[in-house]
């Protein structure tokens, strides 16, 4: 890939740059959900919101309304191509020629739509909320987010000066390929790339992927950017997110249904996938708790993933389950995701090699590690944690607990009540950097 990235953001003054330039620039787990919700709930209701958990940064400050509504435009205008939906329909994806059923993608570039928004300002932070139908909310979550984060990028960049911009990107490359000379010492790592919904920019993220294929070979195991996918026939990584859960939750009739329902989604979603996608993520709601509920067969899934737990115990926490129901750990996957670091990978592939599958999700501090790059010291592209998270479902509150109660999300009365019922404690555990 050969795009000068200085010259680039010191050019930037034609009418729209668009930020997301394809409807396939989303993490793949969105499509396979959105499959999921348009098979199942197709009349359900949702709203949802973004937010910015690093509430130092005023957004506000950064992005205007009128430019975010350009780039929110944008998108809504953005039809599925042709040959995207024949590489849908025809690509392989975890062994699957199939993943996507002929009415889903006939839906898709026929009958998809995208819900209204509207830009929320309070408090020096600017966001979005979305109201509609499930299927047509749930997609914005990823274009929202990369939004916002990469006209945060912009902004900072304007205020640069040609030499600036050299010596920032030169900066970034230089922290990039220390980490990937790090990661060529220990072949056995397996990565994905998990980092669209907060990255510096599209440019960067795409220079960030290619310079980790073309340097690591096989450790890179795919994308969760389905268009870097399509674009650089790569593997496209990913499963479900906490959404599914927080949905039918709220779903739930009575107390009993609520605390089935963490189950039933998972039975849910073994009907439409298989394999590799049989990753469950336990956390919504509390892992200790999840795990002694689980009915016998959710420990023949294929393995888990560990989002807001501290993941050595998370991991430790998985084998020693699968070993109480007569399971070989060795033949399952752990797969980790949050916030991690070079050094973290590292540290966690040393520690259960030998005991699962390890791989990680490496995200934020992959496509948006600017810390200490400005060349005036300044703070500027410093990552932020951004957000968007189910509000309501069909007029009732979405809840998630989750293992870090920095992270848990709902109105309080709820959030009590499903701590109640689901026997969850509020742990509050290390401070949310992305």
């Amino acid at each position: 890939m050969n795009v000068n990235l200085a010259e680039r953001a010191h050019n930037h003054n034609w009418k729209l740059d668009p930020i997301v330039r394809s409807l396939l620039d989303t993490d793949f787990y969105k499509l396979l959900m959105l499959q999921f919700i348009w098979k199942n709930f197709p009349d359900v209701r949702v709203t949802s919101e973004t937010s910015n958990r690093t509430t130092q940064v005023l957004l506000s400050e950064h992005i205007s309304a009128s430019a975010l509504i350009d780039q929110m435009e944008h998108v809504r205008q953005l039809r599925f191509r042709k040959s995207e939906m024949i590489w849908l329909a025809g690509n392989t994806f975890y062994g699957t020629r199939t993943m996507f059923e002929p009415a889903f993608l006939d839906w898709l570039e026929n009958g998809f739509r995208l819900s209204d928004y509207e830009v929320v300002e309070h408090d020096g932070q600017i966001g979005l909320r979305f109201a509609g139908l499930w299927t047509e909310v749930t997609m914005w979550e990823v274009y929202s987010l990369a939004i916002i984060s990469e006209m945060r990028t912009r902004s900072a960049l304007s205020r640069l000066s040609e030499l600036e911009l050299d010596i920032l990107y030169a900066r970034a490359k230089t922290r990039l390929w220390e980490k990937i000379e790090r990661l060529r010492q220990y072949p056995e790592i397996r990565i994905s790339e998990f980092g669209t919904r907060r990255r510096h920019s599209y440019l960067w993220q795409e220079y960030v992927v290619m310079a980790m294929r073309a340097s690591l070979g096989p450790i890179l195991s795919g994308t969760s950017n389905t268009y870097l996918a399509y674009k650089h026939d790569l593997e496209a990584m990913g499963t479900n997110a906490h959404e599914l859960p927080m949905a039918l939750a709220a779903l739930a009739n009575d107390d009993e249904e609520l605390h089935a329902s963490q189950y039933r989604v998972l039975d849910l979603w073994q009907k439409s996938y298989g394999g590799e996608l049989l990753i469950m993520l336990p956390d919504t709601f509390g892992t200790t708790q999840f795990l002694e509920g689980a009915p016998e067969w959710v420990a023949d899934w294929t393995g888990q993933r560990a989002d807001s737990k501290d993941p050595f115990v998370a991991g430790d926490e998985y084998i020693a389950w699968l070993m109480s129901r007569g399971r070989d750990a060795q033949r399952k996957r752990f797969i980790a995701s949050d916030g991690l670091d070079v050094d973290d990978i590292i540290s966690l592939q040393r520690y259960f090699e030998g005991r699962i599958r390890f791989s990680a999700g490496w995200g934020t501090l992959l496509t948006n590690d600017f810390r200490g790059c400005h060349p005036r010291g300044e703070h500027d592209f410093e990552p932020i944690s951004l957000v968007c998270k189910l509000m309501t479902v069909n007029d009732r509150p979405a809840v998630k607990l989750s293992d870090n109660a920095r992270k848990s999300t709902g109105p309080a009365d709820a959030v009590e009540r499903y701590r109640g019922v689901f026997g969850s404690t509020a742990v509050v555990g290390s401070e949310v950097l992305v």
